[in-house]
């Protein structure tokens, strides 16, 4: 495996490769990575059961210094621990030779310019068209142009040559575009919104995770489509503890765990209001004039319908000449009621009154309007009885897809952000959402986000202590409020989760790093199969993937029951086919699963890495 970056996330993949897999790794990094950002497997946790199998490929990464070398590149022998450290200047055709791209099963480009990553899998692809490519780009609709043209070169490739037989029946040269803000953004959504739920969302598939308290003695809750963990028993929402979570734990772990936290998959459709679309007459009468002009407007038409209403009692008139009357008194173009009743006359004076009134409403109508027009290009603020929102830190790759999930979601949002030229103010201003642009750190600016009315703090900017120093603030403006902040470091993130946790024992608190989230995700990709998603469960990860059960002789011809693994993996549902595909959730542990099934399988890393290991690779 040969991987490519110039971020933590590189960093993680390698660590995930090597210590999930036990693959052997080339990890491609530029000349200064390690002295700006030591590799992040030196800096694990060592209570990390992962990582622990890393440190020894770790120390023997970065114990190597490497030796100068032409074009650019800095290659180095192969240490024992299985991860060999490469410095280059860029993934060029040189780099990727001296990687070994052409003896290579699988290449991951992680760099964090989308070009970067596409000059290098074009180059790649040319030097061994059966070489499985993973990448990582932001630009969804370009990532999917991208792997159609690679998965063709690697077609037209294969047909010329022996097709890969050589490397077994497990190998392909599939092309799998990822982006490691998609892969992250459910999680963090979902984290600010109910605090320790985990959503999934992919295509038609929407998933969530829902931590439940210990059931009390003699009472069963509710499995839902599958328990997926047991949560420590001394912190059931924290990192730490003195024993860790109970991944995909059988019918008998879940019985005798009746007094520790469990996190229940269930199948969701979104049931809310759907998001407004701007057609029809009332939402663009919503968006043209405020809800104060909006009431003013109403109070005006019930005035003068209660008028008519009046004038018709009185006098005994009909109706419609009733209310035409009042119309005229109203814009005082009638005649005056000179000789009629005291009623009508009275009823002719309140019109008048009326529509002085109505004049500077019809001016601030119009005034608004054109104000609106205006600013419809321009970035919204945050309207004043604004409550139980969530505000959104960071408008970059990561807060962008974060603003999409809440807004598909239909959950209110405000956003700060410093930098005015931000690629996410894009995406804010065609989605309607609140902007407050300035930094965070300055005192106001959470403020005029209204953060004291808020649901949630979403910290997610790429600066470790901007999050940290808004967090602050913020809790202590609210010491209930809800908040999420991305950290990069898990020492950091454990410190940090431990402080505000003792600090704030009522408030809910939660610590995320995207490359961690993400890595496993890039991981499951190289080796050749579909990962749906990751679902956090304290500082682990349980990933979900489509599988063909074809070819795995502990799926085919084995039951459901007979399938699960205990910690290991379980099958959730199977994709059908015909006139109306879909998933099947509600399969019995007596079906036998068939070669040609696909099913949709929940697993953690390393009883993936054991599912979908590679079969007739030469071992080492």
């Amino acid at each position: 495996m040969v991987v490519c970056g110039d971020d933590g996330l590189a960093h993680r993949l390698a660590a995930e490769l090597r210590g999930v897999y036990g693959e052997q790794v080339t990890l491609v990094v530029p000349a200064s990575e390690r002295s700006v950002r030591p590799p992040v497997v030196v800096r694990a946790r060592a209570a990390s059961a992962l990582l622990d199998r890393v440190v020894t490929a770790a120390a023997g990464l970065t114990g190597n210094g490497g030796g100068g070398g032409n074009s650019g590149t800095a290659p180095a022998a192969e240490p024992p621990g299985g991860v060999r450290l490469m410095e280059a200047a860029e993934p060029n055709e040189a780099a990727l030779a001296e990687a070994g791209v052409e003896r290579a099963h699988a290449l991951a480009l992680v760099y964090d310019d989308d070009e970067t990553n596409i000059r290098a899998a074009l180059t790649a692809r040319r030097l061994n068209p059966r070489l499985r490519l993973v990448l990582r780009l932001y630009n969804r609709r370009l990532g999917q142009h991208i792997e159609e043209l690679l998965d063709q070169a690697a077609a037209l490739a294969s047909g010329e040559g022996a097709g890969g037989s050589a490397d077994g029946p497990g190998f392909d040269a599939s092309t799998t575009v990822l982006s490691d803000a998609d892969t992250a953004a459910p999680a963090l959504a979902a984290t600010a919104l109910t605090g320790t739920s985990k959503v999934l969302q992919t295509g038609g598939l929407l998933l969530r995770a829902v931590e439940r308290p210990p059931s009390g003695a003699g009472t069963s809750a509710d499995p839902g489509l599958a328990t997926l963990a047991l949560l420590s028993p001394t912190d059931s929402a924290g990192p730490g503890g003195d024993q860790g979570p109970t991944l995909l734990p059988d019918a008998a772990a879940v019985r005798d765990g009746g007094g520790r936290a469990t996190v229940v998959l269930e199948q969701v459709s979104y049931a809310g209001p759907s998001l407004p679309d701007g057609r029809g007459v009332m939402p663009w009468f919503a968006s043209l004039f405020s809800r104060r002009l909006r009431w003013s407007l109403a109070g005006m038409v019930g005035c003068v319908l209660a008028l008519a209403v009046a004038l018709w009692l009185v006098t005994g008139i009909h109706p419609l000449r009733a209310f035409y009357l009042t119309l005229l008194d109203l814009f005082a173009i009638d005649d005056p009621a000179i000789g009629e009743s005291v009623g009508r006359q009275i009823l002719q004076l309140l019109s008048g009154l009326a529509g002085l009134l109505l004049l500077p409403v019809l001016l601030a109508a119009v005034l608004e309007a054109l104000g609106t027009f205006r600013t419809a290009s321009s970035l919204r603020k945050p309207p004043r009885g604004l409550g139980g929102h969530v505000v959104l830190l960071g408008l970059g790759k990561i807060g962008t897809r974060v603003l999409t999930r809440l807004r598909e979601l239909n959950i209110p949002v405000v956003c700060v952000e410093s930098d005015p030229e931000a690629r996410g103010l894009a995406t804010a201003r065609r989605l309607r959402v609140p902007v407050v642009l300035g930094d965070v750190t300055q005192e106001g600016v959470l403020e005029a986000a209204k953060i004291h009315r808020a649901h949630a703090l979403l910290a997610v900017t790429s600066a470790d202590t901007t999050n940290l120093e808004a967090v602050l603030y913020a809790r202590a403006v609210r010491p209930d409020l809800r908040v999420v902040l991305r950290l990069y470091d898990d020492d950091f993130a454990t410190a940090v989760y431990r402080t505000l946790r003792a600090a704030h024992p009522r408030a809910s608190t939660r610590s995320r790093s995207v490359s961690h989230l993400a890595a496993p995700a890039f991981a499951g990709a190289m080796m050749g199969r579909q990962i749906l998603g990751a679902f956090p469960v304290e500082r682990r990860v349980l990933l979900f993937a489509a599988v063909d059960v074809g070819g795995h002789p502990q799926l085919e011809g084995r039951t459901v029951g007979e399938a699960f693994r205990a910690g290991s993996w379980r099958v959730l549902a199977r994709e059908e086919s015909g006139d109306s595909p879909g998933l099947a959730w509600d399969l019995p542990d007596t079906y036998v699963l068939q070669a040609s099934d696909r099913v949709v399988l929940a697993a953690t890393r390393r009883g993936l890495a054991e599912l979908l290991g590679r079969r007739g690779r030469a071992g080492t």
